[in-house]
C-alpha cells in the first residue's frame, strides 16, 4: 500500500526497523538498495540518516523538508497559488505553496520578452499603450508610453466574500494605473490609467461580489497642475485624495470608466485598504498617514517629511459607504479628466464619507472574517486597535463625533468606534486572519509575526483581545499571508512572511540582495517557519493565497483563441487555411505555426512596405509553445497551443531575416525557421 504525505509526516505508518528522523522513518523516504522501493528497510534507514548527518540536518528539519517537499510525478501537489506583486519588475508573480516554487513571471506593466508581453503581438502591445492614456498625466516616455510599473498590492476577484478564481489586479504604485490579470490564462488583458490618480500604494481590493475593484491615491493629486509651484506652500487647498470604484464587468472581469465613480478625499497620504463584509458589506476602510499634510523641504529650511509627518498623535481611517455613493453618484458627481467625482462637500452631506482616529503611521486596515473587526496597525504604536463595524454604525447613527476636521469630515470618537487593543510589539504592520478568530500580525521593527485573538462571536473574557503566539522571523517583515486569509472563510494552515531583508540568509550574489519569503506552519500550537525561499525577480510587497482547486485555467487555447478578447479571431486559420496576398504597399500573410514549421515560410516584402502577419498555432497538445521572433525588428511573439497573434511592422531594413521560433519545441526545433526578405 503506497505510503500517504501525512503518514510520511507523522511516522505512523513507519515499520518497525526504521531508524526514525524527527518523526520520519528513513525507511519511507527512499526506495531499497536496488532503488526499487521494496525491501531493504535498515539499509534506508540508513541512507536517510547518512544525507542529515552530512547536511548536518536536525530531527526538526527533516520533518519540516517533508512537510514542504512535492515529489517528482507524485499525488502531492501544491494546494495554494501565491500571486506576488513583483515591485519595480513590474511583473506578477505566482508561486506554489507549500512548495514555495516559483511557477510562471505574469508580464504586466513592462515588457516580458519570454511571454512575448509587449515585444511583438498586437494585443499585448495595445494593452500597454492603452496603459498610458489619462488625461493630464505627462507622457514623455519613448512615444509616450509607460514602459515600467511598480506592483504592490494584488487582489482576486470574489464571489459572496470567496475568492473565485477568475480574476486578479494589481496596481502601479508609481503611476496610479491598476491592470487586470484573466485567471484562465494567466495573462494580463488590461491596463488603465485612472484619471486623477498620480500614485497608488495599498488601495486594491474587490468588493465581496466583485461589483467593484478599488484603488486610491497614495500622495494626494494637483488639482490644477499650472499651479505646480505654489502649490505645496498651498498644500491643503491645492491637492486632493480619490478613492476610486472601478466597476467590472461581470463577464470579461474588464474595468469600465464609463461606469466607474470615485469620492473626493482630504490631501491626506491614503494608503492600505480592504472592503467590508458579511456585517460590513457596502463599506470600505483606508487608512491614511500625513495627516499633517507635511511635504519636506529639508534643504530649503523645512523639516524633514518624516518629522512632519508624524507629528499629530493619530492619523485619519476612511469610513466610505460606497453603496450609498453608488446610489448619490448618478446625480450630484461632477466630472474631472473624464471621471465622475462626488465632491467631498457633498460625500459629507450625504453619510458617505467618515473619519477615525487611528493609531500614528498605519499601514495596514484588514477586515476580519466576520466582517465585524477591523485591525490597525500603526508603526509608531506597539498596539494593534481593532475596530467593531457594529461600533462604527452606532457611532454614525448618533453623531458620535470627536470634531469635524478642516474639510469639514466629521471624526468619530475613538472609544466609541474601538472594540480592543493588543500590545504585540514594535512596528506592527498588516493581519490576516485565520477561521478560529486569531489575526497575524507582521511586526516591521521586531522582525517577528504575532498571533492575538479577537473578541466575540470568537473569544470572550480573558480570552479575547489576547496575545497569543509571537515568532521570530528575519530582518524586517512587510507584509504577511495566511491562505485565504481576507475572505470570509480563511483556509489557515499556512502564513507566508515577506521579510524586506535577506542578509545572512542566502550566498552572496553581489551588492543586491534577494527578498526572502517564509513558510510558516500554522497547525500546531506555536508558530513554526518551514523553508525560507529568495526570491529574485523583484521585490514582492503584498501577496494573494488562493486554493489551487478554485482555478480554472485552460492548457489549451480553444483554436484560434485570440488571448486580447479571448474569443476566436476572425482571422486565425487552421491547417490548409494559409495564404499570402499583397496590397498595394501592404503585404499579409496567415500563417500556421507547428511542429516544425511555419508555412507558409518565406515572406517577401519591399523596403517601406507595411507588413501584417496573422499567426495561429494549430497545435491542440498541451504545452506546445512555439515563439515567432524576427532578428533586427525587435519582435518575439510566444504562442501557446491554439493561440491566434497578429504582428504588424514596417519593412524599414533591406536585406533577408531568418525568422525562427524561439521556445524549444521538437527535436527538429532548430529547423524550425524562415525567411523574411526584403528587397
Amino acid at each position: 500500500m503506497p505510503i500517504t504525505r501525512r503518514e510520511l509526516i507523522t511516522g505512523a505508518a513507519a515499520g518497525a526497523g526504521g531508524l526514525v528522523i524527527g518523526g520520519v522513518t528513513g525507511s519511507l523516504i527512499g526506495g531499497g538498495d536496488d532503488g526499487g522501493g521494496g525491501g531493504g528497510e535498515t539499509s534506508l534507514s540508513g541512507q536517510a540518516a547518512k544525507v542529515a548527518e552530512e547536511r548536518k540536518l536536525s530531527p526538526d528539519d527533516v520533518t519540516r523538508a517533508v512537510k514542504t517537499f512535492i515529489p517528482p510525478g507524485g499525488e502531492a501537489k501544491d494546494e495554494f497559488f501565491l500571486i506576488c506583486s513583483g515591485g519595480h519588475s513590474g511583473q506578477v508573480i505566482v508561486m506554489g505553496v507549500p512548495s514555495m516554487r516559483t511557477l510562471k513571471v505574469i508580464g504586466v506593466f513592462a515588457p516580458e520578452p519570454w511571454q512575448g508581453h509587449a515585444t511583438g503581438a498586437a494585443h499585448s502591445n495595445e494593452i500597454i499603450s492603452k496603459g498610458t492614456d489619462a488625461k493630464s498625466k505627462p507622457t514623455s516616455a519613448a512615444g509616450g508610453n509607460l514602459t515600467w510599473g511598480d506592483t504592490h498590492h494584488p487582489a482576486l476577484s470574489e464571489t459572496k466574500g470567496e475568492y473565485d478564481g477568475r480574476w486578479a489586479y494589481i496596481n502601479d504604485r508609481a503611476n496610479g494605473r491598476i491592470a487586470m490579470i484573466d485567471l484562465r490564462d494567466f495573462k494580463v488583458k488590461q491596463i488603465v490609467d485612472v484619471p486623477n490618480l498620480d500614485s497608488s500604494h495599498g488601495g486594491v481590493f474587490c468588493t465581496p461580489n466583485s461589483e467593484y475593484v478599488h484603488i486610491s491615491t497614495m500622495s494626494p493629486t494637483l488639482l490644477d497642475p499650472t499651479k505646480a509651484e505654489t502649490a505645496l506652500a498651498n498644500f491643503k487647498d491645492a491637492f486632493r485624495g480619490f478613492s476610486t470604484f472601478l466597476k467590472v464587468d461581470e463577464k470579461t472581469g474588464r474595468m469600465d470608466l464609463a461606469k466607474s465613480f470615485q469620492i473626493e478625499l482630504p490631501p491626506y497620504t491614503q494608503d492600505l485598504a480592504d472592503s467590508g463584509k458579511l456585517v460590513s458589506d457596502g463599506w470600505v476602510f483606508i487608512n491614511s498617514y500625513n495627516s499633517e499634510m507635511a511635504f519636506g523641504g529639508n534643504n530649503e529650511g523645512g523639516k524633514p517629511l518624516e518629522v512632519g509627518a508624524s507629528a499629530n498623535d493619530f492619523d485619519m481611517m476612511h469610513i466610505i459607504n460606497w453603496k450609498k455613493a453608488e446610489q448619490v453618484v448618478a446625480s450630484k458627481a461632477k466630472t474631472i479628466n473624464g471621471m465622475r467625482v462626488i465632491p467631498m462637500d457633498v460625500a459629507v452631506s450625504e453619510g458617505i464619507l467618515h473619519l477615525a482616529p487611528e493609531p500614528k503611521s498605519p499601514h495596514g486596515v484588514d477586515v476580519a472574517p466576520n466582517g465585524n473587526y477591523i485591525s490597525v496597525g500603526g508603526k509608531l504604536d506597539p498596539h494593534v486597535t481593532i475596530y467593531s463595524m457594529e461600533k462604527i454604525k452606532a457611532a454614525i447613527e448618533k453623531k458620535d463625533y470627536e470634531k469635524v476636521d478642516q474639510f469639514g469630515v466629521p471624526v468619530l470618537k475613538l472609544d466609541s468606534v474601538v472594540a480592543g487593543r493588543v500590545e504585540v510589539g514594535l512596528g506592527p504592520l498588516h493581519t490576516q486572519y485565520d477561521a478560529e478568530g486569531h489575526g497575524y500580525i507582521s511586526l516591521f521593527l521586531d522582525s517577528a509575526v504575532a498571533k492575538f485573538s479577537l473578541g466575540e462571536p470568537y473569544f470572550s473574557g480573558d480570552k479575547a483581545f489576547q496575545l497569543v503566539d509571537k515568532l521570530p522571523v528575519h530582518y524586517n517583515i512587510g507584509h504577511l499571508c495566511t491562505m485565504e486569509g481576507d475572505t470570509v472563510s480563511p483556509k489557515g494552515k499556512y502564513l507566508i512572511a515577506l521579510n524586506k531583508w535577506s542578509i545572512d540568509r542566502f550566498p552572496v550574489v553581489g551588492t543586491l540582495k534577494p527578498q526572502n519569503f517564509q513558510l510558516v506552519d500554522l497547525t500546531g500550537e506555536k508558530m513554526e517557519i518551514l523553508s525560507e525561499t529568495s526570491i529574485g525577480l523583484g521585490e514582492p510587497h503584498y501577496v494573494q493565497a488562493i486554493a489551487v482547486d478554485k482555478v480554472k485555467a485552460w492548457e489549451v487555447y480553444p483554436l484560434g483563441t485570440n488571448p486580447g478578447t479571448m474569443e476566436k479571431d476572425p482571422n486565425s486559420i487552421d491547417t490548409g487555411g494559409e495564404k499570402y496576398q499583397r496590397n498595394g504597399t501592404t503585404v499579409e500573410a496567415w500563417v500556421s505555426v507547428k511542429r516544425s514549421q511555419f508555412k507558409p515560410d518565406i515572406i517577401r516584402a519591399k523596403k517601406g512596405d507595411k507588413v501584417i502577419l496573422h499567426l495561429t498555432n494549430v497545435e491542440k497538445t498541451p504545452d506546445a509553445t512555439h515563439g515567432f521572433s524576427i532578428p533586427r525588428y525587435n519582435i518575439n511573439v510566444s504562442l501557446d497551443p491554439g493561440e491566434y497573434s497578429k504582428v504588424e511592422f514596417t519593412a524599414d531594413a533591406q536585406g533577408t531575416f531568418a525568422f525562427y521560433c524561439t521556445e524549444f519545441c521538437s527535436a527538429l526545433h532548430l529547423e524550425m525557421q524562415g525567411w523574411l526578405v526584403v528587397g
